[in-house]
């Protein structure tokens, strides 16, 4: 039995930008269990590393579009072939040190693809709700550790975080300006740091620590001490079902920015998330260094406050820290161990996680009605 959030998807059609990246791949897979009608559109897999879509064979039962978000005229054609009901924009360049590499590119990917997006969606009638994801890193951070609601300033120091701030600011502009009066909804969400099995991009964490464990080596990593609202891969992508679930039935009411983080216990420093990681896998072995080469700045400090997506969707993480990181160490391990499997191994992390939902969606459904 799937849990009532995924039964709402069964037959819907539904449109993901971005659909062969690390998240995407993962909602993808979610929507297909859901029995939704998928289309996608992103660029395809690099091909000199792994990639979670193509190893786990997630274009089987959807349409697949390869393409750049900056090409206004094919996304377009895309969305109006597609018809969809939903549109998912997670399509974006999400590195942060890229952008110091690529910083035209990444505004031009990450801005004015966007704005090819809803063109897209405005010249497409079937729409009703629109999720542009966005990034933690939109606000302007002053790393005091207080966590940020969804009120607090856009900024960014970095090419990536200015970026998502000047998504978050375009994405207002064009709900006010063209898609309310469309009746089409559109919201923003702002998630955490996402991990999970099959992230392989580099100049991460998680694939970094666990990719060198898989090889016999030893890692060293950037800002041991820089906190972070971690997550796993598949609470986030909860939050964005509900959210256009609510886009759809209630509409306006829900058009506005959104923050999916964890609990304020779960916003740990880097070496204790590599700490954890080396209790759940041993062979994960990280350098000591007192004197880290320099890099570009990072915030040290970047927490969210969740609470209006608890109290008005009903969002809430299934799993614990822990959970999260023994389940994320297990795939790790296994795909490395067993490629041919990685199908397999997603199919039933989601299964396991969909579990898990649907009793925390019943309990708390049981817990209302109770006098």
């Amino acid at each position: 039995m799937t849990d009532p959030l995924t039964d709402w998807y069964r037959g819907r059609r539904v449109l993901v930008t971005g659909h062969t990246g690390f998240k995407g791949s993962w909602l993808v897979a979610w929507l297909r269990e859901a029995g939704a009608e998928v289309t996608g559109f992103a660029l395809a897999p690099e091909a000199d590393r792994p990639a979670l879509f193509r190893d786990a064979g997630l274009h089987h039962g959807i349409h697949s579009v390869i393409g750049d978000i900056r090409d206004a005229r094919l996304i377009a054609t895309t969305c109006q072939a597609a018809a969809p009901e939903i549109v998912f924009h997670l399509a974006a360049q999400s590195l942060v040190l890229r952008s110091y590499r690529e910083p035209v590119a990444t505004f031009t990917t990450n801005v004015m693809g966007t704005a090819h997006v809803l063109e897209a969606v405005r010249s497409t009638p079937s729409v009703r709700a629109v999720v542009v994801v966005t990034s933690d890193k939109c606000y302007e951070n002053d790393g005091s550790g207080t966590p940020l609601d969804e009120h607090a300033p856009m900024g960014g120091h970095d090419p990536y975080s200015a970026s998502k701030g000047c998504t978050e600011l375009l994405a207002t502009a064009w709900r006010r300006a063209f898609l309310a009066e469309q009746g089409v909804a559109l919201a923003t969400a702002r998630a955490g740091n996402v991990f999970g099995g099959g992230d392989w991009a580099p100049d991460r964490l998680f694939p970094d620590l666990l990719g060198a464990a898989g090889r016999g080596e030893t890692s060293t990593v950037r800002h041991p001490s820089a906190v972070r609202p971690w997550q796993y891969v598949l609470e986030p992508l909860q939050g964005y079902l509900l959210l256009a679930r609510a886009l759809t039935e209630t509409g306006m009411d829900a058009a506005e920015g959104w923050n999916f983080g964890p609990a304020a216990e779960d916003a740990l420093p880097v070496r204790e998330i590599a700490a954890q990681l080396q209790q759940s896998w041993p062979a994960v072995t990280v350098a000591a260094t007192n004197a880290p080469p320099p890099s570009p700045h990072e915030a040290a400090t970047l927490v969210l406050d969740a609470t209006k997506a608890r109290e008005r969707l009903g969002w809430r993480p299934v799993f614990t820290l822990r959970e999260a990181l023994a389940a994320t160490t297990a795939f790790y391990r296994e795909s490395l161990r067993c490629p041919d499997a990685i199908d397999t191994l997603l199919h039933d992390a989601l299964s396991d996680y969909l579990t898990h939902l649907n009793t925390q969606t019943s309990a708390v459904a049981e817990h209302r009605s109770s006098p």
